[in-house]
């Protein structure tokens, strides 16, 4: 396990409440990570974190030395969010949903019950800028290729697989935090790395050098704002997807976006604009839809390169995450 801080010298049950806040907000942004990697929802992410630090500090008086507090943290956050598992359905995107549509003809209601994975802003991400090793690994584990696979695992081996292999604890480590034995440690992260690997079998391929990339984007924005639909597929793989949730259909091929897009997403005059963001360490914009009162916020996309194409677009249907991700609600 990374520490990440050193022995508090000071007993916490001896802190103000305004102090014990001080010490521990420096770890809200990677435990409001951890939170979102076992949730799958922005929002309850924050409220796991919000209650993650109000239970410690109604517990401060059990805090001992032994462990680090970044460590106690977890544990009381992982706990807290295995807990909220119980109630709630897993969040997912359309592909770990259902099949894909043959063709773009239907479009099916959407389902607006909270089942879908929230893109995640990448100013909330605390990247390791001196470690460049370290970078890769963070924006790995919470891209929304490895986000679908993880909430394909039950609670536990989710919770196991995130300490073990995206923040470095030892088996012993997870034991204590989980309050269970070592062998079932390591069997829960044997059966959650196989179903992982089933889920998340591809390795990205790398994306454009940046002067093709900037291109492609360019082209790509273009496309959108001039509803080109002809356009948009010249820049897409193949097998490239789509999909729109809450709307629980998705689309892949060139064949069938094209026909989607075209009759639907694209249909009548250009009626889109984007706004350049970041989300889940992926290429993203603030969509914006054409009304009668002009453009309003439509939801965030996410953009996702592999090789010299793209591969996947993934649009979230949701007006109130234009602003969550420091974009305003009109272009």
């Amino acid at each position: 396990m990374n520490e990440g801080d050193k022995k508090v010298p000071t007993m916490l049950r001896e802190l103000s409440q305004h102090e014990f806040g001080s010490r521990l907000e420096p770890y809200r942004r990677e435990l409001q990570v951890h939170c979102y990697r076992m949730l799958g929802s922005l929002h309850d992410a924050e409220d796991m974190v919000q209650e993650t630090f109000l239970r410690a500090w109604t517990r401060r008086a059990t805090y001992t030395q032994d462990i680090s507090v970044r460590a106690w943290l977890y544990k009381i956050a992982t706990n807290i969010c295995l807990d909220a598992l119980k109630k709630t359905r897993r969040r997912v995107i359309p592909k770990t949903l259902r099949a894909a549509e043959p063709s773009g003809d239907s479009v099916p209601p959407a389902i607006l019950e909270p089942i879908w994975l929230d893109p995640y802003p990448d100013d909330l991400i605390p990247w390791a800028a001196e470690h460049p090793e370290q970078i890769v690994v963070t924006r790995e584990s919470v891209s929304l290729a490895f986000m679908a696979a993880l909430h394909v695992l039950p609670p536990r081996q989710r919770a196991v697989l995130i300490l073990s292999d995206v923040l470095d604890w030892s088996a012993a480590e997870i034991a204590t935090l989980l309050e269970t034995t070592v062998s079932a440690v390591k069997s829960a992260l044997h059966r959650a790395r196989a179903s992982l690997d089933a889920a998340h079998p591809d390795v990205p391929a790398p994306r454009p050098d940046d002067f093709l990339l900037q291109t492609q984007l360019a082209a790509y924005v273009q496309a959108w704002e001039t509803a080109d639909v002809d356009a948009l597929i010249t820049l897409l793989r193949d097998d490239a997807t789509f999909s729109m949730p809450p709307i629980p259909s998705w689309y892949q091929g060139k064949a069938a976006i094209h026909q989607i897009v075209g009759t639907r997403v694209f249909a009548g005059m250009p009626g889109w604009r984007l706004l350049p963001a970041r989300a889940n360490g992926q290429i993203a914009f603030g969509l914006y839809r054409r009304g009668a009162d002009g453009y309003a916020a439509y939801g965030v996309q996410v953009v996702t390169f592999a090789g010299n194409a793209i591969s996947d677009i993934i649009t979230f249907r949701k007006p109130d995450l234009v602003e969550r991700f420091g974009l305003p609600p009109q272009p």
